[in-house]
């Protein structure tokens, strides 16, 4: 029995590589995110003479997600891969290995997500705020209204979710009853 239940265990713990080809997905994501920013940056180049302030604003506002979304994505990828698969030895001698690296468990990697996705969000809404002030009338599309709603769902969980984290780092302090 003892032998059936180190195999089984042997199994399930190298059961954590099935991950890995979802984390090179994620490095083929990046590649095609710069390829959208390559196209994004080019438009922009190509408009600086014929736009306006305004518009230039908005395109500059969607390189800025496509950059926090790049963000996101290597965030989830570093720390999702050391988290759930394997230490990545090759950046720890690594000047430029980000600081951030390999100390992010589980809940800091949450906190960081809803960190990323509010700030994402914050950039739709500035969009947003920015075409309400070329409309006559000022009237908020319903769009708009549900982006807010959303983001204001983001600030509340991540605010939730740091609570909790707190509460679950306080240790009980037990007296002995003597």
């Amino acid at each position: 029995m003892k032998n059936f239940q180190h195999i089984l265990e042997v199994f399930i713990f190298g059961a954590r590589w099935l991950l890995a080809p979802l984390y090179i997905g994620l490095v083929g994501a990046l590649g095609l995110l710069l390829w959208r920013y390559g196209i994004e940056f080019i438009s922009l180049a190509s408009h600086i003479n014929s736009s306006d302030a305004h518009d230039f604003t908005l395109d500059l506002l969607s390189l800025l997600d496509l950059v926090l979304l790049g963000n996101l994505v290597l965030i989830v990828l570093f720390a999702g891969y050391e988290n759930f698969v394997s230490k990545i030895e090759v950046a720890e001698g690594s000047t430029d290995r980000p600081s951030w690296m390999g100390t992010i468990d589980f809940s800091g990697l949450k906190l960081k997500l809803l960190g990323s996705l509010v700030a994402l969000s914050v950039i739709e809404l500035l969009k947003d705020f920015i075409e309400l002030s070329t409309l006559e009338d000022g009237e908020v599309g319903q769009g708009t209204i549900w982006r807010i709603v959303i983001h204001l769902t983001f600030v509340v969980s991540g605010v939730l979710f740091a609570v909790m984290d707190k509460i679950g780092e306080i240790k009980p302090k037990y007296s002995s009853a003597g």
